[in-house]
């Protein structure tokens, strides 16, 4: 794999093998030429926000997923979530947590950093494996 860099321009972190996710489905959301979405949001769902997308014309639950799944998201989508919160039209927790260490940097040409941080996945500490309650193993 190249050298793909994260939002802190460190190498890009491994996000998740179950569900399989990234555009080559290798478990990285890293994109390239061929990648016109920008998979390169390492987010976690929620029930909220598969509404959401569902209502939008992507039904990402075609694909498996459920709230609490790791996904790499096109950058445009998150975009699309995060705007429609600031908009009063949905709440906080439709827009996706994320990872940043596994978000590629190639997502800062439409997000800040700053914006990202604000719905930073954050380790849970009460003793349960994973980011938020996700489980670390299965990626939900």
């Amino acid at each position: 794999m190249a050298a793909h860099l994260n939002v802190f321009r460190q190498p890009l972190q491994f996000f998740s093998n179950r569900p399989v996710t990234g555009f080559y489905r290798d478990g990285y959301c890293r994109t390239g030429a061929a990648d016109f979405g920008n998979h390169a949001v390492a987010g976690v769902v929620s029930e909220e926000f598969l509404d959401f997308s569902a209502s939008q014309g992507n039904d990402l639950r075609v694909a498996g997923l459920r709230g609490g799944c790791k996904w790499c998201l096109c950058t445009s989508r998150w975009l699309e979530a995060f705007q429609a919160f600031q908009d009063g039209r949905i709440n906080r927790n439709a827009v996706p947590r994320v990872v940043l260490e596994a978000t590629e940097d190639s997502a800062l040409r439409q997000v800040d950093l700053d914006t990202f941080k604000q719905f930073e996945a954050r380790p849970e500490t009460n003793g349960v494996n994973g980011v938020n309650g996700v489980n670390g193993v299965n990626g939900h």
